[in-house]
């Protein structure tokens, strides 16, 4: 087998193979052999007709489809390793000759990955956070232990306040109309929380226990339901009941009931120890997103909207898992929203872009440096995906099938940005303004960071 590779325009190259003629040939026997099983032809028994008789009462032509159908997807793969070309969609495939005693030869037009022209990717200086806990850090994790912990009973004074919790029965009209979605019944509700909109909450403060009140709003323009934003409501409140919080003081006994300490002294000295790592952990995890962010904005390279469409479709796929474990769908958060699915696709599509922009810098980087996953990375990788899911480590292999590359190709990934926080320069700026450098190293798995840009509301 021979082929060239000859390079177009968008990331476009045309493979032209050239199968040699024996191998043409054994095709077309194995053709005849599947063929002939396949058809009744008059006066012979269904498998035994001659070749020829064959040819002749089905058609040379149909004898040559089926034999280049088995050549052609080997003889592509096949050149696909030889030329070391990455194809990211599936040939146009055109044949060329296809004559009894001559070679087969085929052309196969295929969009590739693109070229990386990768900037400069070692040395960068970026900005590390000071790892710094204070008392008053310690202190208002312990104050929100006490509130996690508070006991509620019912307001002596029955008057809502101020971080109250209350149960009410709401439901709310637009232009005098009930309104769909806009109702609730012994709804609990935190004052102060911001659980609702702007103002809702306040204009409860002051209420008694089985008082009915008009509360007053304004939905936000930015509202995620469309069809509210800007406008007016009336909601017709009434409360069922009002819990407080009643704090345990912070001392010895608070320490022994919330956690596995005898002393308060010792709690916060765990906390202290918790909000370092946590502080460190984030730290690295910046350093990490800036560099990466830093040398994908310094490439070039251009982005193919075959791999952005696939992108979008994993990125919509898990946002429709995450609504799921809400208890809730992407057909609910559309019909809610007012969006279809390609105005969704289109919210998506500068998340995806820079993602995959992302994933070819970073391969280019690990191709430069020549980062490979070891069969000990794969393995503690399968090890760990075990344990979470507590199964054998043997099964989850088996489960992940053809899986397995994309997990090798995770890890090559993730070993090029931890390259990058490797060979970079954190600066950290300590309180009086100073720089400090200090050796790089560390790092959290994963590249990519951020929040998503569409809500999971409910």
């Amino acid at each position: 087998m021979k082929a060239t590779v000859e390079k177009l325009e968008n990331n476009r190259v045309v493979l032209e193979v050239e199968v040699e003629a024996p191998q043409l040939a054994k095709a077309l026997e194995r053709a005849y052999r599947k063929l002939v099983r396949q058809v009744n032809i008059p006066g012979f028994r269904r498998g035994k007709a001659p070749r020829f008789i064959l040819e002749r009462y089905l058609g040379k032509e149909s004898l040559y489809h089926e034999a280049i159908d088995m050549v052609v997807p080997e003889a592509y793969r096949q050149a696909v390793e030889e030329t070391k070309i990455e194809p990211i969609d599936r040939p146009q495939v055109e044949i060329i000759q296809a004559e009894e005693g001559q070679p087969l030869i085929f052309k196969a037009t295929v969009e590739v990955k693109p070229e990386v022209t990768l900037g400069q990717y070692k040395g960068l200086e970026v900005n590390k956070p000071e790892v710094k806990v204070t008392e008053e850090d310690v202190e208002q994790y312990l104050k929100g232990l006490q509130e996690r912990y508070a006991e509620l009973k019912e307001a002596e004074d029955g008057t809502v306040r101020e971080g109250d919790l209350v149960f009410i029965d709401f439901q709310g009209l637009i232009e005098g109309r009930e309104y769909p979605g806009l109702k609730g019944e012994n709804y609990p509700l935190e004052i102060g929380s911001g659980t609702f909109i702007a103002d809702f909450e306040a204009q409860l403060v002051g209420a008694k226990v089985d008082e009915e009140r008009e509360v007053k709003v304004t939905f936000p323009e930015g509202y995620f339901r469309q069809e509210l934003a800007g406008k007016e409501a009336v909601f017709l409140v009434k409360i069922r009941a009002i819990k407080r919080k009643h704090l345990a003081p912070l001392d010895d006994e608070f320490a022994k009931d919330v956690s596995e300490f005898e002393t308060l002294d010792e709690l916060k000295a765990d906390i202290r120890r918790r909000l370092e790592k946590q502080r460190e952990e984030w730290a690295k995890a910046e350093v990490r997103r800036q560099v990466v962010e830093k040398v994908v904005e310094d490439a070039q390279v251009e982005v193919p909207q075959i791999l952005v469409e696939r992108q979008i479709d994993r990125l919509i796929e898990d946002f429709a898992l995450r609504l799921h474990s809400q208890g809730s769908s992407l057909e609910k958060f559309m019909e809610r929203t007012g969006k279809d699915i390609f105005k969704l696709r289109e919210d998506f599509r500068p998340r995806a872009e820079k993602q995959v922009k992302t994933e070819l810098v970073l391969e280019a980087i690990a191709k430069a440096e020549g980062l490979t996953a070891t069969p000990e990375e794969i393995d503690r990788e399968i090890q760990e995906m075990a344990r979470v899911l507590k199964k054998d480590p043997l099964e989850v292999r088996e489960k992940i099938g053809d899986g397995l590359e994309r997990l090798k190709y995770d890890i090559i990934i993730n070993k090029a940005a931890q390259f990058l926080v490797d060979h970079s320069v954190p600066v950290v700026k300590n309180g009086e303004g100073k720089e400090d450098q200090e050796d790089s190293g560390g790092g959290i798995e994963g590249v990519h960071s951020g929040t998503d840009s569409s809500r999971a509301d409910q």
